[in-house]
């Protein structure tokens, strides 16, 4: 299959390298978690605006089940921090109805996977009522929880949803990577008049990175734009979420053994997507490859090749765009079947190569 990497061989201890750049790169500055960047965004925009208020399983009493809402029911109390039962579909058609009478929800989706209980609420009432309504009824809400694989556990756990709701007019859908860009996206997502999905890693919740002094400020948002995480002359690496580490960790390679220059570009926003400076990088390198971890058919990585397609950009490329994909498989449970189903370092570099004809 030509049109991805993933699968030609095993990973070379992909988590480890990716690590290894992330832990060279930090240095005495702030730093904070993923995790914590979620939490202080929730806690500052709930301060901020009484109206806000998260709902979900395991949000309140244990503090989430990845411990991204710690603390918020001590400090909110539980008019504003609400446990529900099993019932995505029950709590996400509640809280549309919530948003549509003016409140402003945050929804945690203990896992995307289960977001697919709730897709007729989250799609054809959150998305699409301020269009049939004539612009005249909101619905002002956010969809966050973790999406895509994590480790061990298998098919039903283990998805990429960016793609699917990336389709859908109507919504917002951002994939932060780093600390500051969970905070700045988060905070600006709940103050967005629009239904936004807000798909995070779980891998990367205790991640930790460098926050500026900007990003630690109550009123900090980012716009929803994408960011050179590297500059880089020879080739572009278009990537979001957790494959931003991986693709990090790929430059390096590239330059320390091939002297190649790769440009990393972090979109952070998938739905708008920030065409400019997708156009810019490849007209700035004249080779790509996009990175992800969903299927390799009707991905993101399709639709940034048909943006490339039909702008001027194309007349740019001096070589095809390469596709670095999840495999063609339902999530193997395995780990050694796991470990070919993603991408990582390794396959980045190969891919590079590829579109470098490097040898």
């Amino acid at each position: 299959m030509s049109y991805r990497f993933s699968v030609i061989s095993k990973f070379t201890r992909p988590l480890g390298s990716a690590m290894q750049w992330q832990a060279k790169r930090m240095s005495s500055a702030k730093t904070m978690t993923v995790r914590d960047a979620l939490n202080s965004a929730m806690a500052e925009e709930m301060d901020r605006d009484d109206d806000v208020f998260v709902i979900g399983e395991e949000v309140a009493q244990y503090n989430g089940a990845y411990k991204v809402t710690k603390g918020l029911l001590d400090r909110f109390g539980e008019r504003r921090v609400v446990d529900t039962p099993i019932t995505e579909m029950g709590f996400a058609g509640l809280t549309v109805g919530a948003a549509l009478k003016g409140l402003k929800p945050v929804v945690e989706f203990m896992s995307f996977n289960f977001s697919m209980q709730a897709i007729d609420h989250v799609v054809n009432s959150a998305a699409k009522t301020y269009y049939m309504s004539g612009g005249t009824q909101t619905c002002q809400m956010v969809f966050r929880g973790p999406n895509g694989s994590a480790a061990g556990v298998a098919a039903q756990h283990s998805q990429d949803f960016t793609a699917w709701y990336g389709s859908i007019p109507g919504l917002k859908v951002l994939t932060p990577y780093s600390a500051e860009d969970a905070r700045g996206l988060l905070k600006a997502a709940i103050r967005d008049p629009n239904p936004v999905v807000f798909l995070e890693h779980e891998l990367l919740y205790g991640e930790s990175f460098e926050v500026s002094e900007e990003a630690l400020s109550p009123d900090f948002t980012l716009p929803y734009t994408a960011k050179i995480e590297r500059e880089g002359s020879d080739i572009s690496i278009i990537t979001y979420s957790r494959n931003v580490q991986f693709s990090l960790a790929a430059a390096e390679i590239l330059d320390k053994q091939y002297g190649v220059s790769a440009e990393v570009l972090n979109l952070r926003s998938i739905r708008p997507l920030d065409v400019d400076a997708i156009i810019n990088t490849v007209k700035k390198t004249n080779h790509l490859i996009t990175v992800e971890s969903t299927f390799p058919a009707f991905g993101v990585g399709s639709e940034l090749v048909a943006q490339i397609m039909e702008s001027d950009a194309f007349d740019h490329l001096d070589a095809p765009v390469q596709r670095v994909t999840g495999a063609e498989v339902p999530t193997p449970y395995a780990k050694e079947l796991e470990d070919f189903a993603f991408p990582d370092p390794d396959t980045i570099v190969r891919a590079a190569k590829k579109v470098l004809s490097i040898e």
